[in-house]
């Protein structure tokens, strides 16, 4: 019986579980995609790394997606359960409430594995491919052949660039070109251009030819206009991987060797979400718990809010982490703390109120 009643509740979690983060995965990439698409065609990403990076991008946020997937799969397999009145059957044959646990135990250590995987192996590694990926394609985009009639922006938007028509020669003709400098604008027009890149592709040299330049503050009276026969304008574009020191793009081995606060913050970050997944599935069970004529989605509000408040916590003390205002040794582990003894107060506190209303009735018949 405890055989059969475990695989039951293993298929039925199982097969909930995959359900919601199938949902939420596909949430999560319509999310990714559009976000995706719109910076390349704002910044001009080639069509060749927009899939991976949608790819590399999904895989760096599966970590944080697959806990909240795990507890609201269990709240909505027990919900199921408690609605149908299969576990109150259960419970009143005397079935244990460990042995409850126990399937639900196995599925978290699974899926706190594989969590573990991505935040300490696979997140940082796809992390540090995408910024790759963008700085590559950045790169890529910026210095392709200029189309006549588009605007173009170069140096991250610093510098946008119009030609209505261009020779055979690649000799740009009637040129608009916008340059911003701190506060102060640059304006700038031209009957001809010609554009060039440097041997090691860092630097963009736009030369102009026969044309005037407007220069000032918006909203100020003050402004001045030049006229000129050859203006070169350099716009200089960080090298490939420029951003691939970005912190959650440092691999694990990185972390555990430095002295940083920062560092430190980051990698009881990518501890603690493994931990997360199995404190959430072993509260997910006290809560998913319903009373009579409650429907089966009665609990998912509550589940919904633990997540939510158990992950700000996570995210606040990292960040005091990294700030000093909690010592390294507190770590976030204060946090799971908290959780584990809510947990606890969930699970045992029910038994502790049925013995003890056992007990009462016990003596009321021996009294009487």
């Amino acid at each position: 019986m405890p055989h059969i009643l475990s695989r039951y509740i293993l298929r039925e979690t199982l097969g909930t579980w995959l359900g919601v983060t199938g949902a939420l995965l596909v949430i999560l990439l319509t999310n990714q995609v559009a976000t995706v698409l719109a910076r390349a065609a704002e910044e001009g990403f080639p069509r060749g790394v927009v899939l991976e990076l949608v790819g590399f991008g999904t895989l760096t946020n599966l970590a944080v997606l697959l806990p909240i997937g795990l507890l609201l799969g269990v709240v909505v397999a027990f919900g199921r359960l408690y609605h149908d009145s299969e576990m109150t059957a259960v419970l009143a044959c005397g079935v244990d409430r460990w042995r409850i646990h126990a399937p639900v135990i196995l599925l978290a250590l699974v899926v706190a594995a594989l969590v573990a995987w991505l935040t300490l192996i696979g997140a940082p590694a796809a992390a540090a491919r995408v910024e790759a990926l963008r700085a590559s394609a950045l790169q890529a985009g910026e210095f392709a052949p200029i189309a006549p009639g588009r605007f173009r922006s170069f140096g991250g938007g610093s510098v946008v660039l119009y030609a209505a028509s261009s020779r055979s020669d690649g000799t740009l003709e009637r040129v608009f070109v916008k340059r911003v400098r701190d506060e102060r604008y640059e304006i700038a027009v031209a009957a001809e251009a010609r554009h060039s890149v440097s041997a090691d592709g860092t630097l963009h040299t736009l030369t102009l030819f026969n044309g005037e330049r407007y220069e000032g503050v918006p909203g100020s009276r003050e402004f001045r206009i030049v006229r000129f026969a050859t203006n070169v304008i350099p716009v200089r574009v960080p090298p490939v991987g420029a951003r691939a020191g970005e912190l959650d793009a440092k691999p694990t081995s990185a972390l555990v060797a430095s002295n940083d606060p920062e560092f430190h913050a980051e990698l009881h970050w990518r501890m603690a979400i493994p931990l997360m997944v199995f404190v959430l599935a072993m509260l997910a069970v006290p809560i998913s718990r319903l009373r009579p004529r409650q429907g089966r989605y009665a609990r998912l509000w509550l589940a919904i809010v633990v997540y939510f408040v158990y992950f700000s916590l996570i995210s606040a003390a990292k960040v005091w982490m990294a700030k000093g205002t909690v010592p390294v040794l507190l770590g976030l582990w204060w946090v799971h703390a908290c959780v584990v003894i809510l947990t606890l107060s969930f699970i045992v506190l029910p038994d502790l109120r049925a013995r003890l209303r056992h007990r009462d009735s016990l003596t009321l018949s021996r009294a009487s």
